[in-house]
């Protein structure tokens, strides 16, 4: 095996980009139900709800919101600020008039801040 081949297959970034592929394989969103993507970095947490079939982003919350900065006590990547992002991001998309959407985790774990945000996004009243 080559050493580029072996350095890609060890990185956490390479790891996570191919368990989004598959998922990305197998979920699509359309206008009557969006795709609910999550991406988080190391300070931020993001989520947008979007129509893959038309292209667009419906709506979108995350961490540098102003509406969500005011919101946190502390810092922005725990699961505090992670669930305030879903809260918004459901309330937005409701907004909209979005009901039902689908979950797009991101090549994450489905645990922790991943899991904060769908979990916010029920609370609101959207269906995943």
């Amino acid at each position: 095996m080559s050493e580029y081949l072996i350095k890609k297959t060890r990185s956490k970034r390479a790891r996570r980009q191919r368990a989004h592929k598959r998922v990305r394989n197998r979920v699509s969103g359309t206008a009557e139900r969006p795709r609910l993507a999550v991406f988080k970095s190391g300070r931020h947490v993001y989520a947008q709800v979007i129509d893959d079939a038309a292209g667009h982003t419906l709506a979108q919350a995350s961490t540098l919101d102003p509406e969500v900065a005011k919101r946190l006590d502390g810092g922005t990547g725990n699961l505090a600020a992670a669930k305030t992002v879903g809260e918004l991001v459901a309330s937005r998309a409701k907004e909209k008039g979005v009901e039902r959407v689908v979950f797009d985790r991101g090549g994450y774990i489905y645990h922790g801040k991943v899991k904060a945000v769908a979990e916010a996004a029920r609370e609101q009243g959207l269906k995943l």
